[in-house]
């Protein structure tokens, strides 16, 4: 296959299911906004709590939807999102976003998540991207300092997990339960590096910049294992970790993620310290590729246990991160990692009757059901993204 063949697939799913399966299904229009559930068995779950990463996600996804393809209907999704997102999901009388609604839009968990925060601001700043709204843009600045003031840690670097709706310290800081209990986390500093970075491209003020240029660095001189060039996942406040679990997906989408925050930054030292490790990061989230191009989800090796689902948002991350390591040094093997996990996904992931993709399979060839359909955290980003980052890097 070419590229242009893979840009060209990668776009009809996008727009022949994908983003049809939320425009179609998954609007609310009772309550407003949009439903909180559909479960791994295609039944809608009208009073299912309205999660912040659901909506922030499905802001991103239809606002990026529309930046490139210029579809009036993305953009009625995009406004629909973020006007529901500014109505209920923002404190006005705290600042920042609560975690959870209920399905009428009341607070559910007022808990400020910061994982939750960074998507909003990514959503946000996506729509302004999109459309050039400067009041949505004004959203996306306040959430930014909101972070600053009340989760970064400047004593001893790097961003704390989560805050009561005061911004008080909390007990439970976890994003799951499938996660720690600790103050610093891989997976949410990727995800404030990943906004900060949308936001920089719109926004280019001094402390955004600094901030930035900061996350690099923790991301190079405390997430990354200097051994394995794997990426610690748990972190005490001092940036101790007592874990060791490798979580490919994150492997590899932080391989792609970083490189982005890099050139986006501009700054060449920091660039040039960026992609001298991008490949080998990449090279070891390949130690989860199996034989038909598929990536597995997890080795906890301090539990002893290896998660072998092959979930569909791992095989997004794993399609666009080893196409930027061919896009941008060179690597034809990294083409082909990228174009098998295409072909697995489309033969095994995309449901072609229901509509969007099934959560994952197991080792088997099971489609997971027990898992939703579209939900808390089964949201149209990770595939819309895939789909639009494949088609826009193929077209160049």
């Amino acid at each position: 296959m070419s590229v242009q063949e893979f840009g060209k697939e990668v776009l009809e799913e996008l727009e022949n299911n994908i983003l049809p399966f939320w425009i179609n299904k998954m609007v609310d229009h009772e309550r407003g906004g949009f439903y909180g559930e559909i479960d791994g068995c295609d039944r809608l779950v009208p009073e299912a709590s309205k999660g912040a990463i659901l909506n922030a996600r499905i802001l991103w996804a239809f606002s990026a939807s529309y930046r490139v393809l210029r579809k009036e209907r993305y953009l009625e999704m995009a406004t629909r999102a973020k006007d529901y997102i500014i109505a209920h999901f923002f404190d006005t009388t705290y600042g920042g976003i609560f975690w959870e609604l209920n399905a009428d839009g009341s607070p559910r968990d007022t808990k400020k998540q910061i994982y939750a925060i960074g998507f909003a601001i990514y959503g946000l700043s996506e729509y302004y991207r999109a459309i050039g709204d400067r009041k949505v843009l004004e959203y996306a600045i306040k959430l930014f300092d909101a972070i600053e003031k009340y989760s970064f840690d400047a004593d001893k670097n790097g961003y704390l997990e989560a805050l009561t709706r005061e911004w008080e310290e909390i007990a439970d800081m976890r994003l799951s339960d499938k996660d720690e209990n600790e103050k610093k986390t891989m997976n949410t500093h990727l995800h404030i590096l990943e906004p900060y970075t949308n936001l920089y491209r719109v926004w280019k003020d001094k402390k955004l910049e600094k901030q930035l240029r900061n996350l690099i660095e923790i991301f190079l001189d405390e997430i990354l294992n200097k051994q394995t060039y794997h990426l610690d996942l748990f972190f005490d406040e001092d940036w101790k970790s007592k874990y060791h679990i490798v979580s490919y997906g994150h492997d590899i989408e932080a391989a792609w993620l970083l490189h982005e925050a890099a050139l986006t930054l501009g700054d060449e030292e920091i660039l040039k310290r960026v992609e001298e490790i991008v490949p080998a990061i990449a090279e070891a989230a390949a130690e989860g590729i199996e034989a038909d191009g598929a990536m597995i989800h997890e080795h906890n090796y301090t539990a002893g246990k290896i998660d072998t689902d092959l979930h569909w948002w791992v095989q997004c991350e794993t399609v666009i991160g080893f196409y930027n390591v061919y896009q941008y040094f060179g690597d034809e093997k990294a083409l082909q990692r990228s174009l098998e996990c295409w072909n697995y996904i489309k033969n095994n992931l995309i449901d072609r009757k229901q509509g969007e993709w099934y959560w994952s399979r197991n080792a088997l060839g099971v489609i997971n059901r027990a898992e939703d359909k579209a939900g808390f955290w089964k949201c149209p980003y990770h595939n819309t993204r895939m789909c639009l980052e494949i088609y826009e890097r193929t077209q160049q």
